[in-house]
């Protein structure tokens, strides 16, 4: 069992950064995949971008990409989120996910383990 709480979020310019934290309690074991997804208000959960835990290898969304950089840190077992340049678009509540294959997948169904989100809220 796997529990992932998220935190960083906050209110910021277009243009400026945010780092989120995705804190995993316990050990991840080394098949895991984390992802973040978003939600913004009346829209589908988005994939965002997505981090192999024992290989480091990433997908990023393509409305992201250049933008956010995804890491993790195996000594806390936490994942990260570093955005920058942000827009007003990417506005929405952002969401660690994980499951339990190396495979980074960007179909939502196939997480199991989510976190309680965190809001980012980026003003014109």
């Amino acid at each position: 069992q796997v529990q992932l709480e998220e935190s960083g979020g906050g209110l910021v310019q277009a243009g400026g950064s945010l780092r989120l934290s995705c804190a995993a309690s316990g050990s991840l074991a080394s098949s895991v995949t984390i992802a973040w997804f978003r939600q913004a208000p009346g829209k589908e959960r988005e994939f965002v971008v997505g981090i192999s835990w024992s290989s480091d290898s990433t997908y990023y969304g393509d409305s992201v990409k250049g933008r956010f950089t995804i890491s993790r840190d195996y000594a806390k077992n936490t994942v990260y989120l570093q955005m920058n340049s942000l827009k007003p678009e990417d506005t929405a509540v952002y969401y660690c996910a994980g499951r339990g294959s190396r495979s980074i997948v960007a179909a939502q169904n196939l997480y199991g383990y989510w976190g309680q989100g965190t809001q980012v809220t980026v003003s014109s």
